[in-house]
C-alpha cells in the first residue's frame, strides 16, 4: 500500500520540481534583459558616485561574462517613471527603427565604458554620473522598456 502511494506521489513531485526549476532555466525576456542591463534605482546612494560602481555593477549583472560589454548606462529612476517615457515623445531610433521614446524630463545615469586597459577577464570601467534625457526602445502591450538606445543632452 505504501509503494502504491509513493508511485502515485511520485509524478506530482517530478511536475513540482520542474514548475520551480524551469523558470530558473528560462530565457529573459527582452524587458527582463532592459531591467538587468540598464535599472539601478537603488543606484541614487553615494555608491552610484564610487569609481568602482561600474565595474562592481558590470560584474554582478553578468555583463562580463565571455566579454567585457564596452559600453553600457545604467538609469537611476524608478522603474515606474522609466516606462512611463514608453509613451512619451516618439523618436526614430539609432537604427533606423520608430519605436524608440525621449524621456520629457531629465533623468539621472551613470555612463560605464572600458577603458583603454581593460581585457577580458579583467574588464576595467570608467564610471560617469549624468543627468540627461534618455531615449528607450519599447515593445508589447503594454508597452515597456526593452533596449537603451541612447542618453541626449537638456537642450536637445
Amino acid at each position: 500500500m505504501a509503494l502504491e502511494k509513493s508511485l502515485v506521489l511520485l509524478p506530482l513531485l517530478v511536475l513540482l520540481a520542474l514548475a520551480w526549476v524551469q523558470p530558473c532555466l528560462g530565457k529573459e525576456s527582452s524587458a527582463q534583459k532592459f531591467q538587468r542591463q540598464h535599472m539601478d534605482s537603488e543606484g541614487l546612494s553615494s555608491s552610484s558616485s564610487s569609481p568602482t560602481y561600474c565595474n562592481q555593477m558590470m560584474q554582478r549583472r553578468n555583463m562580463t561574462q565571455g566579454r567585457c560589454k564596452p559600453v553600457n548606462t545604467f538609469v537611476h529612476e524608478s522603474l515606474e517613471d522609466v516606462r512611463a517615457v514608453c509613451s512619451q515623445e516618439n523618436v526614430t531610433c539609432k537604427n533606423g527603427q520608430t519605436n524608440c521614446y525621449r524621456s520629457s524630463s531629465t533623468m539621472r545615469i551613470t555612463d560605464c565604458r572600458t577603458t583603454g586597459s581593460s581585457k577580458y577577464p579583467n574588464c576595467a570601467y570608467s564610471t560617469t554620473q549624468k543627468v540627461m534625457h534618455i531615449i528607450v526602445a519599447c515593445e508589447g502591450n503594454p508597452s515597456v522598456p526593452v533596449h537603451y538606445d541612447a542618453s541626449v543632452e537638456a537642450s536637445s
